[in-house]
């Protein structure tokens, strides 16, 4: 959505970077951006709630956003230098959706949401949206990057996770419980994102679906498969 447009201007920024990195290998950095995202899971996952736990948050913030920073590196690493290739295309792929459903999981797992149950269906969800987009790529050939896009999602992750430190640290509580089937759980900045990831998953699931059923369509209406029982009798 409107962050996957800036894609480019991004790009334009990181030209000193990359120049200084001319020796260092795309899968590298994709390498190292993994273990770096699952840090910051984790110490969102262990932080309570108080002030050493805040200042874990932002620990944990700040080390996801060093993983997105490394994320946004190896491909135009790779372009610039001319080391695109299938694998690492495949590789930086993997690692996006494993850390997508990390950070979904660690939130949810802590003190702050308090129920796994509902980070897995978080997750799945956004994982399902994810596939919508890589699998319309591979049958189509074109990825799909509408709906609630990673890039969103992750930033407003961050924006949580730095808000619920900072609401410790200025001793605001929490704003109530939800209502029905999630009284159990407290109203704040992580907690919703949470819901935002489940309900923002489910709907790019639905919206790329339906804009991959449009395309793949027309392609087969344009160039159709050859058919098996076609093959036979044409011999």
């Amino acid at each position: 959505m409107v962050l996957e447009k800036l894609r480019e201007v991004w790009e334009r920024v990181l030209n000193p970077i990359l120049d200084s990195l001319s020796g260092v290998k795309p899968s590298t950095v994709t390498y190292v951006a993994l273990p770096i995202g699952v840090l910051g899971g984790l110490a969102i996952l262990t932080a309570d709630d108080s002030t050493y736990g805040a200042n874990m948050l932002f620990g944990g913030g700040l080390l996801i956003i060093m993983a997105m920073v490394l994320d946004g590196l190896d491909g135009p690493l790779a372009r610039k230098y001319g080391n695109v290739t299938r694998w690492g295309d495949y590789l930086d792929h993997t690692f996006d959706r494993l850390l997508d459903a990390v950070w979904i999981l660690c939130i949810a797992g802590s003190v702050f949401v308090g129920d796994f149950t509902l980070g897995l269906i978080a997750a799945w969800l956004t994982l399902m949206g994810s596939y919508m987009g890589t699998q319309a790529q591979a049958v189509a050939g074109t990825r799909n990057y509408r709906g609630f896009s990673r890039a969103d999602r992750t930033i407003l992750s961050i924006v949580a996770i730095f808000l619920t430190g900072i609401f410790i640290h200025a001793g605001i509580e929490d704003f109530g419980m939800f209502p029905g089937i999630l009284d159990h759980i407290s109203i704040n900045p992580l907690s919703l994102i949470v819901l935002i990831s489940a309900f923002g998953g489910l709907w790019t699931f639905l919206v790329r679906f339906q804009q991959a059923k449009y395309e793949i369509s027309r392609i087969d209406s344009e160039d159709p498969l050859p058919q098996p029982n076609q093959t036979i009798e044409d011999e």
